[in-house]
């Protein structure tokens, strides 16, 4: 068996801290979104080698290519921006990006860098090649990524220093690095900020099978028995993000762990799938609240955000960005014009009878 990965001393501290959205009353087993228990799972199965990355082929063999390319021109890696939806691995990626550079990894958050100081402390730190890694890069501010232009073009960074008619503005040179720019939002991304990327990265959704893959890797690093049924179990339900997989197999260890003598086999994965209420889909208590009640009260659409987000006890946000997306990805709702709609497979996986085209709902040939 592997032992344990234990922490790396040497490693900065998380100094963002994880967004918790209103969702998380109730933590959800199923949320993409990174939270405070997460951190210590993940700094424990977190790959440190490229070797060890399941997934995102492409982005990988292009990541490879351009660090090879570095590496022998004997240079820092060219600034790097990835993005996609959360649980994908762009946080792992950066800490690889620095690994396979032989360099160190400075790590922080946008809404953490309020104040052009905050942003200068952090670079006049940095050696040459090294990692500067912004999670939820879309949510600095302003003024920030306005001072950090300078540093990503020309590695120079202003300080202003008295106020008033005897204040004068003092060029720092800084150490070549590498900016690596985290987010879900690249939409939020201002153009300027965003073309001073030159390379870009969409991490997309994992297949069940490299989901399964990572559920073995992270078993052995666990030490826990996982049976092959039991693993594709796990990821069938993970919504086909590493993260959620992660999390799925470290309760249905403890499950094992308790009832059924350490060994996860395929009805013990079952049996805590069902404890947890995540269904085959991925599809968890609230998940099927949410489209109930869409059915239910507002006889399956089109209803307005703001609506169907009051009659299920959230904010709108949370709707948005927390529920939303998988039940789009997975066809169970739409997003229309006049409102959200939920999809005939939404009726039918509650057990509901799909009441067809209604009257002045606009057909095929309308």
């Amino acid at each position: 068996m592997t032992p344990p990965l234990s922490p790396d001393p040497e490693q900065p501290p998380f100094t963002g801290a994880p967004r918790a959205s209103a969702s998380e009353k109730a933590r959800r087993p199923v949320a993409p979104e990174r939270d405070v228990e997460d951190l210590r799972l993940e700094r424990t199965l977190r790959p440190h080698a490229i070797s060890e990355f399941t997934g995102q082929t492409r982005v990988v063999e292009q990541l490879l290519l351009a660090i090879e390319a570095a590496r022998r021109r004997g240079e820092a890696l060219d600034h790097v921006l990835l993005y996609g939806p959360p649980g994908l691995g762009k946080t792992t990626l950066a800490h690889i990006i620095a690994h396979e550079m032989d360099v160190k990894i400075h790590i922080t958050a946008g809404p953490v860098l309020e104040k052009k100081g905050d942003l200068a402390g952090m670079l006049t730190n940095l050696d040459r090649g090294d990692v500067l890694f912004i999670d939820e890069i879309h949510r600095m501010s302003r003024v920030v990524e306005e001072s950090l232009y300078p540093a990503m073009e020309d590695f120079l960074i202003d300080i202003v220093v008295d106020q008033g008619p005897h204040g004068r503005s003092i060029r720092i040179p800084l150490q070549p690095f590498t900016l690596v720019g985290a987010t879900t939002r690249t939409g939020m991304l201002t153009s300027p900020l965003r073309d001073r990327f030159p390379i870009t990265h969409r991490l997309q959704f994992y297949e069940p099978r490299e989901i399964m893959q990572i559920l073995v890797r992270s078993a052995e690093v666990l030490q826990v028995e996982l049976e092959e049924g039991g693993a594709w179990e796990i990821a069938q339900r993970s919504r086909r993000t590493p993260r959620v997989g992660n999390r799925l197999l470290a309760r249905a260890r403890d499950y094992a762990q308790v009832r059924a003598g350490g060994v996860i086999t395929l009805e013990v994965a079952r049996a805590a799938m069902e404890l947890l209420q995540v269904d085959e889909l991925g599809l968890d208590e609230m998940d099927r609240h949410l489209l109930a009640k869409l059915i239910d009260n507002f006889d399956g659409g089109p209803v307005g955000l703001k609506s169907l987000a009051v009659a299920i006890n959230e904010d709108p946000e949370t709707v948005e960005e927390v529920f939303e997306p998988f039940l789009i990805q997975i066809g169970f709702l739409n997003r229309t014009p006049q409102g959200r709609v939920a999809s005939r497979r939404a009726w039918e996986r509650l057990g509901r009878t799909f009441p067809g085209p209604r009257g002045g709902d606009p057909d095929l040939f309308s």
